[in-house]
């Protein structure tokens, strides 16, 4: 005999572990004055409870995928809010990749 248990998302999360993610942004505002914007999104990042890692091109966050995601909705609002015109590239890996080193 087959049982079967139906849990809900965060009770299930909690028993076998919250699925991890890894998001590259890259922020493109379309006007003069775009550093402040970008600025502004990666200080609320950092403040969040999220593994941060930036470089020249791009600003990594690293997390589990409820909080990952709730912190980039309200500051990508936050930040598309500030500025006239922009684009804001984003990858999606499903996997904590902030511990990578190359292998070669």
């Amino acid at each position: 005999m087959l049982t079967f248990f139906i849990l809900n998302s965060g009770k299930l999360a909690h028993l076998i572990g919250a699925m991890k993610i890894s998001v590259e942004l890259t922020l493109t505002p379309i006007q003069d004055d775009f550093e402040p914007v970008i600025i502004n999104l990666i200080k609320a990042l950092r403040a969040s409870d999220l593994t941060v890692i930036e470089n020249p091109l791009s600003t990594q966050v690293y997390g589990e995928y409820d909080k990952v995601m709730d912190v980039l909705q309200t500051e990508v609002k936050t930040a598309f809010e500030a500025m006239d015109r922009g684009v804001l590239y984003m990858k999606l890996v499903k996997s904590d990749r902030s511990d990578y080193t190359p292998h070669f």
